[in-house]
């Protein structure tokens, strides 16, 4: 039987005959959010429906690592990034997003490591259990 820690479940079928890699799954998320724009239809923070801060924006996650949100008359850039948070024990894929704002920004609040629940090519469903608090917050992608 081999274990994988990947949402930390055992299984007796080992489908790829090797050891857990995430490396295929990185590159699926990648190319998922790198088709189209994409909407939050969902933002939970620490109990917060705060889904409405983002209400008319657009989010284009680029190649080269840029992550654009416009409006049509504000546009924040950042940075985002799929990466293999091998460091857990959970051994998951982080959705890594970055915009260099202020904490008093709306937009701070998205900024996080988060873990990857789905994805599918129209959306994609994080979660992040605050270390301080314990707070969960949950962020939903779809696609436009």
């Amino acid at each position: 039987m081999l274990c994988f820690y990947t949402l930390s479940s055992c299984s007796n079928n080992d489908d790829d005959g090797g050891v857990n890699n995430n490396s295929e799954q990185l590159a699926q998320v990648e190319n998922t959010v790198e088709s189209g724009t994409w909407r939050i239809t969902n933002f939970i923070d620490s109990g917060e429906n705060e889904t409405s801060d983002f209400a008319g924006y657009n989010f284009s996650f680029n190649s080269d690592g840029s992550l654009v949100a416009t409006n049509g008359t504000d546009t924040l850039t950042g940075t985002w990034s799929v990466t293999d948070d091998s460091s857990s024990s959970d051994d998951d894929i982080d959705f890594n997003i970055f915009f260099p704002v202020l904490d008093t920004n709306d937009f701070e609040d998205l900024n996080d490591d988060w873990d990857i629940i789905s994805y599918t090519s129209t959306k994609i469903v994080l979660i992040d259990i605050s270390g301080g608090n314990g707070g969960t917050d949950n962020l939903t992608f779809e696609k436009n």
